[in-house]
């Protein structure tokens, strides 16, 4: 009889990787988990989420709450991204991130992007985002756990899911001008990214996120996540990217509808 333990854990390839980042890129909430700093317990509360555009996570949060001060004191933290469907919830694909978080200083370049991008994806947050209590921590990924349903589990390192080099500043610098753009002028190909390449339904879909490897669909509180072809290497690919999406998308539905 083998005794051996059975290694559960799958390795890591682009499919995993494909979807630990639309979890990270398309998840409205998660639960974080801190250190109480007076016990040392473990700690876990509901927070919004959006990423910055390299990929790391944003959370907006209040000093009054317990987590904040828990950051405050020891930035080590975790957290899990992933809502269940229906039938057995254990049964959806959910994120464990491993961070270090820092809490970003207002007036700073970074700062204001991380508000914008933020915001962006939870306007709602506009009314009380401002207030001096509230502070926008980014969290550094260092690793990362993936289950992608029963018997897929993977483990991920920060590279696996966030973006770098000098695309990300390039991206930074254009990006909401370009939704902004694309938002007041281009709606409806905005719809053929979420209908043909997200196979999302509904409509009022609307650019909420640009970066290098695809982007962020909103409409109310739906989320999609769209990936271009291939991730873009300079900021001067993006609009070709769109243009071309935008074709061969609706290629797609005029072949669809002959069938």
């Amino acid at each position: 009889m083998d005794d051996r333990k059975k290694d559960v854990i799958r390795e890591t390839d682009a499919e995993a990787i494909r979807l630990a980042k639309t979890l990270l890129r398309s998840a409205r909430f998660g639960a974080l988990a801190v250190l109480e700093p007076r016990t040392g317990s473990p700690l876990v509360s509901r927070v919004g989420v959006a990423t910055d555009i390299d990929g790391a996570p944003l959370i907006l949060v209040s000093m009054l709450s317990a987590h904040t001060p828990a950051l405050l004191a020891d930035p080590r933290c975790s957290l899990l991204l992933g809502e269940p469907g229906k039938g057995d919830p254990l049964a959806h694909p959910r994120l464990t991130l491993i961070c270090g978080a820092s809490r970003l200083e207002r007036g700073s370049g970074i700062h204001a992007r991380a508000e914008r991008r933020y915001l962006n994806r939870n306007p709602k947050a506009g009314l009380y985002a401002g207030l001096g209590d509230f502070s926008i921590f980014r969290l550094e990924p260092q690793r990362a756990s993936l289950n992608g349903g029963f018997g897929k589990a993977y483990l991920l390192d920060r590279s696996d899911l966030t973006s770098s080099g000098p695309i990300v500043e390039e991206l930074a610098d254009s990006e909401q001008s370009a939704i902004e753009h694309m938002n007041a002028e281009h709606l409806d190909a905005v719809a053929v990214y979420a209908h043909q390449f997200a196979r999302a339904s509904g409509e009022g879909w609307t650019i909420a996120g640009l970066d290098a490897d695809g982007m962020d669909l909103v409409s109310g509180d739906n989320v999609c996540r769209v990936f271009f072809p291939q991730p873009l290497v300079a900021a001067g690919e993006l609009r070709p990217a769109l243009v071309e999406m935008v074709r061969s998308g609706r290629t797609m539905m005029k072949t669809n509808d002959r069938t």
